[in-house]
């Protein structure tokens, strides 16, 4: 199946010269969805512990990737949205800060652990979720998204990390 044909593309938004990539036609499509966690499942690959996303679109992936393959799932979460005690990590937003946080016992025994998000850009988000996951006490096996926009040098973020996209456009 080509995924690349299930996503729509919206010019102009949110803002004038983005080219927004809307993955809610692959969510609508059982096939297409489908097929993309199996898709996600293969570079996942086996031997991983937990899955650990960011929220919101990370969570749709995260936890149907974590059911089908039998793995943990482990929330990200913006600051105040944990319950129980959270460790949290700062990152730089094009126009400020933001915070991250995982609950402090999601790693209790260590683990190894694949980041899944729908989407890679700057890489702020993903190296924030790295850096979060190995303060908890679990190792980032690899980091698997659906898209990557190739021109945004997301993986500069990401050295060191084994990094892998379903699909990837240069915009």
């Amino acid at each position: 199946m080509d995924l690349s044909s299930k996503i729509r593309v919206i010019e102009g938004f949110p803002i004038d010269g983005i080219s927004f990539k809307d993955i809610t036609t692959i969510l609508k499509d059982k096939e297409a969805f489908s097929y993309t966690i199996d898709t996600l499942a293969g570079l996942v690959g086996e031997g991983i512990d937990y899955i650990a996303s960011p929220e919101a679109r990370g969570f749709i992936f995260g936890t149907a990737l974590a059911d089908r393959l039998g793995a943990g799932f482990i929330p990200i979460r913006k600051r105040g949205k944990l319950p129980a005690e959270t460790i949290k990590h700062d990152y730089e937003l094009e126009y400020g800060t933001d915070t991250l946080e995982v609950h402090a016992d999601a790693f209790e025994n260590g683990g190894k652990v694949a980041v899944v998000d729908d989407l890679l850009a700057t890489g702020g988000t993903l190296n924030t979720c790295c850096k979060l996951v190995e303060k908890a006490g679990g190792t980032v096996e690899r980091i698997v998204v659906l898209i990557e926009l190739t021109s945004m040098n997301g993986r500069e973020k990401l050295e060191g990390y084994d990094i892998r996209s379903v699909l990837t456009y240069d915009i």
